[in-house]
C-alpha cells in the first residue's frame, strides 16, 4: 500500500482554513438569513431556484440534484414550505409519477424580499473582503473543483 501524501505545513494550513472559514460563513448567513427574513438556507435555495426557473416551476428530481438532496428529503421539506404557502406542487403532465414545485405568489414575495439582505450580508461576510482579483481567483478554483467533483472535464484556462 503507498504512503499517504500528508499535507504539508502550507497546505494544511490551507485546508482548515477552508473548513473552518466555511462552517462559520454557512452558520453566520443562515442565522442571519433566518433573523432577517424568517427564512432557512433550504428554504432559500428552493425559492432562489424557482424564481429563477422558467415560470417559476420545476421538476421535484431536477430541483433536488440543484440541492444535492435526496427526493424524499425535499419532498419533507416542500410540504413544509407548501403549509407556509411558499410553494405548491403539481403533477407532472409527462410524466405521472413526477411533480412540478412551483412558486406561489407568497414564495415570490418572500424571495423578494430576503435577497436583498441576503446578498448583503454575502458581501458583507466574504465578496467585500477580496480584492477584485482575488474574486476572480475565488470563482476559477471553486469552478475547478466543481468540474471534478461533478465528473466533468476540466477547461483550460483563459
Amino acid at each position: 500500500m503507498d504512503e499517504p501524501r500528508w499535507l504539508d505545513e502550507r497546505e494544511d494550513r490551507a485546508w482548515r482554513g477552508y473548513r473552518r472559514m466555511r462552517r462559520l460563513l454557512d452558520l453566520t448567513l443562515a442565522r442571519e438569513l433566518m433573523q432577517d427574513a424568517g427564512l432557512s438556507e433550504p428554504d432559500y435555495d428552493v425559492l432562489s431556484d424557482l424564481s429563477e426557473a422558467p415560470e417559476q416551476r420545476l421538476r421535484l428530481s431536477e430541483l433536488a440534484d440543484r440541492m444535492l438532496w435526496s427526493r424524499s428529503r425535499l419532498s419533507h421539506h416542500l410540504s413544509r414550505m407548501q403549509q407556509r404557502g411558499l410553494v405548491t406542487r403539481e403533477e407532472c403532465p409527462s410524466d405521472g409519477r413526477g411533480s412540478i414545485v412551483a412558486l406561489t405568489p407568497a414564495g415570490r414575495a418572500a424571495i423578494a424580499a430576503a435577497a436583498p439582505g441576503h446578498v448583503a450580508a454575502v458581501r458583507r461576510h466574504l465578496i467585500d473582503l477580496l480584492t477584485p482579483e482575488e474574486v476572480i481567483a475565488l470563482g476559477a478554483l471553486t469552478q475547478r473543483v466543481v468540474d471534478r467533483l461533478a465528473g466533468r472535464p476540466a477547461v483550460p484556462e483563459a
